[in-house]
């Protein structure tokens, strides 16, 4: 079964998504970084948001610049450049952000640390049935 990956995405265009939105900081996971030769990752959102009188759970990133991919995330110190786009009434992806985002690695060692207390059937150690 394949982990998922917790990232932390930062807006910053448009210049007024904060104002609109009430935050800038999104967090949420994928699992297509198991796919290495994936072009974007679609980002299931913690808390979606409201922009322009709709609600968005979902965005799909991609690399902001060409010739990069998006797998570099996991060698980025700080954040990974990114376009992002929503769901459009007719089910396509439309661009309309741009910004960075992170391993959210907080997030990501608590996940091991259960990963690890856990038994290879899901059932924690160390515990008599």
């Amino acid at each position: 079964m394949t982990r998922h990956l917790h990232l932390k995405l930062h807006i910053s265009e448009p210049w007024n998504f904060e104002s609109e939105a009430g935050t800038s900081t999104l967090s949420g996971w994928t699992i297509d970084h198991a796919d290495e030769g994936a072009d974007h990752w679609e980002v299931q959102l913690d808390q979606g948001f409201d922009y322009h009188d709709h609600h968005y759970a979902r965005l799909l990133i991609g690399p902001r610049y060409v010739g990069e991919r998006i797998g570099r995330i996991f060698d980025a110190v700080v954040g990974f450049p990114v376009r992002m786009a929503h769901r459009t009434h007719e089910g396509t992806w439309a661009y309309a952000f741009a910004g960075t985002v992170q391993i959210d690695r907080e997030r990501q060692n608590k996940q091991q640390a259960a990963d690890d207390a856990a038994g290879p059937d899901g059932a924690p150690q160390g515990e008599d049935e």
